[in-house]
């Protein structure tokens, strides 16, 4: 298989190609391994390269699953494979090795996934960018000055560029759909609860945060979920797994769909006229094919909600550090500056605050079922503006050394009487204020590459639907792939 041949391929169609003969997993991985040889450089996308563990996969010569012998990348977070240190873009953890396979590792290793690194990641996933200290910036494939968004990247950047067609992310208040839409890639945040966490740890962010996948196709996304999703021995509810799978469900186009479509928000009253142009023309195609759309105000406070998701994350974050000093004996030095700020604030904040904030995650629930008594998805920008240049979020160096000064004599309750919480606000969620609502609720949403800007970057636009609608999320992905289809699209780097 030459090259391009191989950048012409999803991971279905490679799949198709290894189970009847007429390519090997072994030279898969060889065209995986150039392609990451020639642009990772550029896009710093794998911060580990695991080469070892994908020889002895393939060795072995016993892979069997839907997706025998495809090459594949996880993330450097909460995607623990056995034997190999997941640093969660930190210091802190760069040494510490998993003693086994997460639960969404083991079954991307059940498919038949041949992993053969791991992707850059913000430190514990904590930004919409991907720019730890420890990696240093990922960079978008598109245009290498700008971010691929955050916290899943690395994998959005591998993606895009052609290394592998689709590879692990995961998603706590974007961080799926974010690099979807900086990327020009299909990203589901999947309903809580369906796809595993664990054995290392429960639900991460009380269930707000989900394991998943970006793909370039939506056939890749539903069969990866199909490979993925369902309980697990140390699951603590039940979850109703699809009657259908999601590629059989992908298979039947959906009918007389009622969307309300809004690109309002609260955090930033003033969307990029990109993001505006991005929802418009949806709502377009997507009246073109017979569903009825319609503009609407707002459906939930989405100012009130950013206070209490990012009220929810210090305190989370706060503990993510303390657990890591645990395990390591980690000192300051081994956390970035912004890190050990936010979880100051979230330790002076104090439980009481972090639990009046997840209290107020009914109102949101309840805010989106009125919504859709008339309605089945709520339409979205995913991004409220372009993807940002590297380095338009980072804090100047003086402003971090008083951060760690700040944390060092455990000042957070000065810190937060300076109003940081309302620039954080602003700097962290201003360009991506759409996304937190489906994790706070636990609802399914899905990115789709519906729209590039007049400079050539990427613009997702997401849906968001009932509780369990995943399916009806991933048939319309489906129907819009063939009525305004992005796979043909690649980045100049790939090509």
């Amino acid at each position: 298989m030459k090259p391009s041949e191989y950048l012409s391929h999803d991971a279905t169609d490679l799949a198709r190609l290894v189970a009847a003969g007429e390519v090997t997993p072994a030279e898969l991985l060889t065209l995986a391994r150039q392609r990451a040889d020639q642009v990772n450089p550029r896009l710093n996308a794998i911060v580990r390269r695991m080469d070892d563990a994908a020889d002895g996969r393939i060795a072995a010569d016993d892979l069997t699953g839907p997706f025998a012998g495809v090459p594949f990348l996880i993330k450097d977070l909460a995607q623990e494979y056995r034997g190999y240190p997941t640093s969660s873009g930190s210091r802190s953890l760069s040494r510490y090795v998993a003693g086994e396979h997460s639960n969404v590792v083991r079954r991307f290793l059940d498919a038949g996934l041949v992993i053969f690194g791991k992707t850059n990641t913000p430190e514990f996933g904590a930004k919409g960018v991907t720019e730890p200290d420890l990696w240093g910036p990922a960079r978008n494939p598109w245009n290498t000055d700008h971010t691929p968004g955050g916290s899943s990247g690395g994998s959005g950047a591998a993606v895009a560029a052609g290394i592998v067609p689709a590879a692990g992310a995961n998603d706590g208040g974007g961080s799926i759909r974010i690099p979807a839409a900086c990327n020009g890639l299909v990203g589901l945040k999947p309903t809580r609860g369906l796809a595993p966490y664990g054995p290392a740890t429960g639900e991460s962010m009380f269930g707000m945060a989900v394991q998943g996948v970006v793909s370039r196709t939506v056939r890749d996304a539903a069969a990866l979920y199909d490979a993925i999703v369902g309980p697990t021995a140390g699951s603590v509810y039940p979850i109703a797994t699809p009657d259908t799978p999601f590629t059989a469900r992908i298979a039947t186009p959906p009918t007389g769909l009622r969307i309300g479509y809004s690109s309002e928000s609260s955090i930033n009253p003033n969307p990029d006229p990109e993001a505006v142009a991005a929802v418009e023309h949806a709502a377009r195609v997507l009246t073109d094919l017979g569903h009825h759309v319609e503009e609407v105000p707002q459906p939930y406070d989405d100012a009130a909600l950013a206070r209490d998701f990012l009220t929810i994350w210090f305190a989370v974050l706060a503990t993510e550090v303390d657990e890591a000093r645990a395990l390591t004996g980690a000192s300051d030095r081994d956390f970035e500056a912004d890190t050990l700020a936010i979880a100051e604030l979230g330790r002076s904040a104090g439980v009481v605050a972090a639990l009046t904030a997840l209290g107020k995650v009914n109102d949101y629930v309840l805010s989106l079922e009125r919504f859709h008594q008339r309605f089945d998805l709520l339409l979205t920008p995913t991004l409220a503006t372009p993807p940002l240049p590297v380095g338009a979020t980072s804090t100047p160096p003086l402003l971090q050394g008083a951060s760690r000064v700040i944390a060092k004599v455990h000042g957070g309750n000065l810190l937060a009487r300076t109003g940081i919480l309302d620039d954080l606000i602003e700097q962290s969620l201003g360009w991506v204020p759409y996304t937190q609502l489906a994790n706070l609720t636990g609802r399914p949403a899905i990115s789709v590459p519906l729209h590039w800007t007049a400079t050539g970057l990427p613009l997702g636009v997401q849906f968001v639907g009932r509780l369990g609608s995943d399916g009806d999320l991933l048939a319309l992905a489906a129907q819009l792939e063939q009525a305004a289809p992005w796979v043909h699209r690649y980045a100049d780097i790939a090509l």
